[in-house]
């Protein structure tokens, strides 16, 4: 059974740093061979991604994370993390890992596997 378990999250401040961890047990392939990537969803809000990291570790990022979130994998412990600096109230939300076997989907719907979701709360 494919179980993706985030921890990290909690409130702070804008301003503020958060480091969420993503961790990976059960995939019927290597950690590796995954692209993993970092969504957000606010209640009555679409889903949005965040990040990704694909095989080669190259990050990707829309705009508005750019420069404040960075993604990054460790193969040996199964897990991928997402450091949030200079967080803002508007970064509020739900984050959630995923991954999707070889390459990243282009999609939102199209990655396998989704965790449970850890909640940041970003206070004024």
């Amino acid at each position: 059974q494919v179980q993706l378990v985030e921890s990290g999250g909690g409130s702070v401040q804008s301003g503020g740093s958060l480091r969420l961890s993503c961790t990976a047990s059960g995939l019927p392939y290597p950690f590796s061979t995954y692209c993993m990537g970092w969504f957000r969803q606010v209640l009555g809000k679409e889903r949005e991604a965040v990040a990704s990291i694909d095989r080669p570790s190259i990050p990707w990022y829309p705009v508005s994370a750019k420069g404040r979130f960075n993604i990054s994998r460790d193969n040996s412990k199964n897990t991928v993390y997402l450091e949030l600096n200079d967080l803002k109230p508007e970064d509020t939300a739900m984050y959630y890992c995923a991954s999707e076997w070889w390459s990243c989907p282009d999609h939102r719907d199209e990655w396998k596997y989704r965790g449970q979701g850890t909640q940041v709360t970003v206070s004024s």
